[in-house]
Order: C-alpha cells, then structure tokens, then sequence
C-alpha cells in the first residue's frame, strides 16, 4: 500500500538548519507531483512546497527564499532543506503527493517528522 515515512526532524535554534527526507512507496513515484506539507498546533495542514518531477519547484510565500525542496526519482524519495529557521516554523512536517493535483490519490499521510524552533 501507498507509505510516507519523514525523518529528519529535530529541535533548532532560530536560524538554523535542518533538512528533511521523506521515502515513498507503494505507487509509481514520478509521474506525480510532490508535497512537503506542515501543520502547527491548532492551525490547519497547508502545503509549503509543490515538486514536480520537471519545472518549476512552487513555495509558499512564508518559506521562499528559506527552503529548497529535491526529489530522486530513482530513491523514491524528497527532501526538504530548511535554512533560516524561525519559530513559526514549528510544526509536524509531512510529505505526500499535492493533493490539490491528484485528488483521487489514496489517503496516506504518514505520521511526520516534528520540528521545533525554540532558543
């Protein structure tokens, strides 16, 4: 069945790194678009990067300039560079296909990778 496994994730002091991997299975990974996605406590799930595997990489206003998301399709697997971190980057951080594009995707969040951005 389809799996999302995050790792990476950690505590860091406000303009640090970090950088996330995500490892996908169960479907044929490259013809889709793929998604890091965050949510914070008490707020919503949003997307923060959109990774085709050709084009153009799309970044929320809140991460440009900050993070860099990757893919290798022959790994099956994402990345997610996070550089400048601030505190209102906490949040559990997870990889899935962009649900926006492929909407009849089998639901299979993952159980995520927590960062926290703390002094």
């Amino acid at each position: 069945q389809v799996q999302f496994v995050e790792s990476g994730g950690g505590l860091v002091q406000p303009g640090g790194s970090l950088r996330l991997s995500c490892a996908a299975s169960g479907y044929i990974f490259t013809p889709y678009v793929m998604g890091w996605y965050r949510q914070a406590p008490g707020k919503e799930r949003e997307l923060v990067a959109s990774i085709p595997s050709s084009g153009i990489t799309a970044y929320a206003d809140s991460v440009k300039g900050r993070f860099t998301a990757s893919r290798n399709n022959a790994r099956n697997t994402v990345h997610l560079q996070m550089n400048s971190l601030k505190p209102e980057d906490t949040a559990v951080y997870y990889c899935n296909v962009d649900t926006r594009l492929h909407r009849n995707f089998p639901s299979a969040w993952g159980q995520g990778t927590q960062v926290t951005v703390s002094s």
